[in-house]
This record gives structure tokens, sequence and C-alpha cells, in this order.
């Protein structure tokens, strides 16, 4: 069986950072990579539910919201998945820290923090969304905003 593209990526050298994964068509996979891969360090499922919940919300309100096909966390608790259709990369990587200091400036409950609108409602926080926002937003900013291709292994 073939291997799936996000397994084809050498998560030994993998850093945090903005990455296109793939290409389909008009829509583009971006990894949102918010933690190294297999450090040990991962996101806590309240915060990656909160981050989602927070990000999808002001994303979908976003200029954009036309093109915007999905936001949501990896499972492996490594970051997030964000589809975008007919968009520049550039343009997404810019909203994306657009989008993630909206995260910060707000002040008030976590959107769709309750039972009718959530599976999950009581394992919100928006004090751990904030936090991971924060950390996820210094690594863009000092990212170079051009490159968004993976790092390459030593077999590559």
């Amino acid at each position: 069986m073939e291997k799936i593209k996000s397994f084809q990526i050498d998560h030994t050298v993998l850093t945090p950072g903005f990455y296109i994964s793939r290409q389909d068509g008009d829509v583009t996979t971006y990894d949102l990579r918010t933690r190294r891969p297999n450090a040990g360090d991962y996101m806590s499922n309240s915060a990656m539910h909160s981050v989602e919940h927070m990000f999808a919300t002001f994303i979908r309100n976003s200029e954009k919201t036309e093109n915007v096909i999905y936001f949501g966390p990896m499972g492996c608790q490594t970051g997030f998945y964000l589809l975008m259709r007919s968009e520049e990369p550039k343009a997404v990587f810019e909203l994306t820290k657009k989008v993630l200091r909206q995260i910060l400036d707000y002040d008030g409950p976590v959107f769709g923090a309750s039972a009718k609108e959530c599976g999950n409602y009581a394992n919100l926080d928006l004090t751990e969304a904030k936090r991971e926002c924060e950390k996820y937003l210094r690594v863009l900013e000092n990212a170079d905003g051009e490159s968004f291709d993976y790092p390459k292994g030593e077999e590559e």
C-alpha cells in the first residue's frame, strides 16, 4: 500500500513552522506545526480543542471565509491542518498570523463552549489556547515568510 503524503515527511528533521503539506487542484493543505515531533512536548487535548474552536471561528469569519475548507488538529498533537482554496501561500501565512493575534486579543468565552454546540464543551480553556497561539505566533514572526517547504532529511 502506498504511504500517504504526510507519512513521507521526515519527522526527525521537522521543526515548528508553516509548511505546504500538499496541493490538490485548487486546494492547498497547510501544516501549521507548533511542536517538534516526537520530542515529548505535545499539546494537551484541551489546548488543541480550544485553539480549534477559536481559530476555526475567526478564520471562517475573515475576509477569506469563502476559501476556507477546514481547520483542525493533528492526531499526533504537534500542530494543525488548514485547508484553503485558491489563495497564495504568503496570504495564508499572513492570515494565520492575523488570526493568532485575534485569539490573543480576544476576551470572552471560548466559541462554541456549550453542550448544545460541542461534544466535549467542558474540555475548553481560553488561557491554554492563548498560550499555544502566543508560542506559535512567535515562531511565525521569526520565519522568513517566503519558503513554505518542509526541511529535507538526510536521504533526500
